[in-house]
């Protein structure tokens, strides 16, 4: 009698599967009747998963590792459809040759297959019905869903200050403090100190994890406060990535009754716009300033934030974590701010600004920065060629200059483009204002650092030239 093991599979995509002890028992009929034996052991069982890839199936995975191992235990894995193996046919094909060359059989109980080329072909023909199944049935959920979402139903489960009934958003006791949240950040209080305000007054998320600053920026960009339904027709859910102004999010009005006003709504994406041009991702308003470059000055190597390594210098954030920056970037505070405004006054004095404007895709047609990516991508293959002994140094230097030059010339026409857009002379008024704040002892180091925020994008140091790079923007 052959060992045999079973692969049982049960996803929320159906209501016409069988149960998993449905599968099971049908499996061990077919077994007894063909001669294999299905050791306990040997029964794996992935519940609730899609088949459309292997990588989040564990039970199906383990069942392939031992497969593969030397002396593999079973002979054959039988399966109650198919469509329970896989029902992504490339992987199909994959994971049954590998079995198939340790002499492992995948046997359909429900779908008997002919031993012969013909046979071949209609197991081929079988699965790539089933993975047209799995994609035409994810094109229908989602129309389906689009489609409801457009008639602004609830589409989730609801936000804080809501509860759902019969399908409707309902505003529960929680509301008040929502209003209170939206309040509390027009009147100046950061993200994080009213997460932990209102953490402190018995608020949870619904998990009932306390807050956090996403969870407070994520409420004051939903606007299912105002009585609206956002839905991403994406393939990324902007939950995940956060670009709340993603032109994939439809918004639409809803069924439910709104908690905030408009105007207070308005008030606070104006307030969110601005501190979104003037912080990173990484930075946020409302943590000590400890010196004027704060959040502003990059690592030349790898792109980091430079931090205060102590009260009188500052180094690479992931030098310092011992990550994957190798080079020392530290500097005196008090060298670099030097730096930086006889910098500020050289473009002054110049009128030379290296702008970017703040919405790239709406206002430059061309994208630069992919442009110069590229050329850069050639200048490390240039490299590695010289390494690898394929190039001589003579080779080297030629190249390198050549894609150099087409770097500096990308660069040029970047700065010339930009600038034949805005008023250089304005803007050069613009910065003088800044730098009059920024040499003013009697300024704090907060404003000095806003104040630099609103011209600047980043200040690049490049420890090795020590050189200083500014990004400015309009």
């Amino acid at each position: 009698m052959k060992t045999a093991a079973a692969y049982i599979r049960v996803s929320d995509e159906r209501q016409d599967e069988y149960s998993p002890d449905s599968q099971l028992k049908l499996i061990n009929d077919f077994a007894k009747k063909n001669g294999y034996y299905v050791p306990e052991e040997y029964v794996f069982y992935d519940d609730g998963i899609s088949a459309k890839t292997a990588k989040k199936r564990p039970e199906f995975n383990r069942m392939i590792a031992l497969a593969k191992e030397k002396n593999n235990p079973f002979e054959a894995i039988l399966v109650w459809k198919f469509s329970r193996f896989a029902r992504n046919q490339e992987e199909s094909i994959v994971y049954k040759n590998i079995l198939r060359k340790k002499g492992v059989q995948v046997i359909s109980i429900s779908e008997p297959i002919i031993d012969s080329p013909f046979g071949e072909l209609i197991e081929r023909i079988i699965e790539w019905m089933d993975e047209y199944y799995l994609i035409n049935l994810s094109t229908e959920v989602k129309r389906g869903m689009l489609e409801k979402a457009s008639r602004g139903e609830a589409m989730c489960a609801p936000a804080i200050g809501y509860d759902l009934v019969d399908k409707k958003y309902i505003p529960n006791a929680q509301a008040i403090y929502v209003q209170q949240i939206f309040n509390d950040y027009l009147n100046g209080i950061p993200m994080r100190q009213i997460a932990i305000k209102y953490t402190a007054a018995g608020l949870t998320t619904r998990k009932g994890n306390p807050l956090e600053s996403r969870t407070i920026q994520y409420m004051l960009y939903n606007p299912l406060y105002i009585g609206k339904i956002r839905w991403s027709t994406g393939d990324k859910t902007f939950a995940k990535t956060r670009k709340f102004d993603d032109p994939s999010i439809l918004t639409v009005d809803g069924e439910h009754e709104p908690i905030i006003d408009l105007d207070t709504w308005n008030a606070v994406q104006e307030k969110l716009k601005k501190q979104k041009q003037l912080y990173g991702r990484y930075q946020r308003a409302g943590q000590p300033y400890e010196w004027m470059l704060k959040g502003l000055l990059r690592c030349g190597n790898c792109g980091a934030t430079l931090v205060k390594s102590n009260e009188l210098y500052v180094q690479c954030h992931q030098y310092v974590k011992g990550r994957d920056c190798k080079v020392s970037h530290s500097i005196s505070i008090k060298k670099v701010d030097e730096i930086i405004i006889e910098a500020l006054q050289d473009c002054i004095k110049n009128c030379s600004f290296n702008i970017e404007p703040i919405e790239k895709k709406s206002t430059v047609s061309v994208d630069y920065a992919a442009m110069i990516k590229k050329e850069e991508i050639k200048l490390e293959r240039a490299k590695e060629a010289y390494l690898a002994g394929i190039d001589t140094v003579e080779e080297y230097k030629a190249n390198k200059a050549v894609i150099s030059k087409a770097i500096a010339d990308i660069e040029k026409q970047r700065t010339q483009t930009v600038s034949e857009q805005i008023d250089i002379a304005a803007y050069s008024k613009k910065v003088e204002e800044v730098l009059k704040v920024v040499t003013n002892p009697e300024e704090s180091t907060e404003a000095k650092n806003q104040a630099l925020r609103s011209i600047l994008t980043k200040v690049v140091f490049n420890k090795p030239s020590k050189t200083f790079s500014l990004f400015f923007y309009y």
